[in-house]
């Protein structure tokens, strides 16, 4: 399935962390996941068939960030607003590409990214 036949399905997870260290320790150990680094405050994981990253900030118990794959971030930022979303953080470049992060009418945080 390419990204054209499921557009908007849950495509990366992220979680901040108080130590990337330990966290790649910790799930290397547990679950035998793979890591790719990106720097010192990010490190990419894999557990063989969905991926997502580790990166330096507050711990937020409870829940991951759900990343959305996206190929026209533009169409998806405003159709994210017309439904009734609010723009937490809007679009920046990151090593991947480019995404923004919003909320739903309920307050949970999500992001869409895009290669381009």
């Amino acid at each position: 399935m390419t990204r054209a036949d499921a557009p908007h399905r849950i495509d990366y997870l992220e979680y901040a962390v108080a130590s990337i260290d330990v966290a790649r320790r910790f799930y290397g150990a547990a679950f035998g996941w793979t890591f790719q680094d990106y720097g010192p405050d990010y490190c990419e994981f894999r557990d063989g068939r969905l991926s997502g990253g580790f990166f330096h900030g507050e711990p937020r118990p409870g829940g991951a960030l759900v990343v959305l794959a996206s190929d026209d971030l533009a169409a998806s930022e405003a159709a994210v607003t017309e439904a009734g979303g609010r723009i937490t953080r809007p679009v920046f470049a990151f090593p991947g590409g480019r995404r923004f992060h919003f909320t739903d009418p309920d307050g949970y945080e999500l992001a869409v990214w895009s290669q381009s």
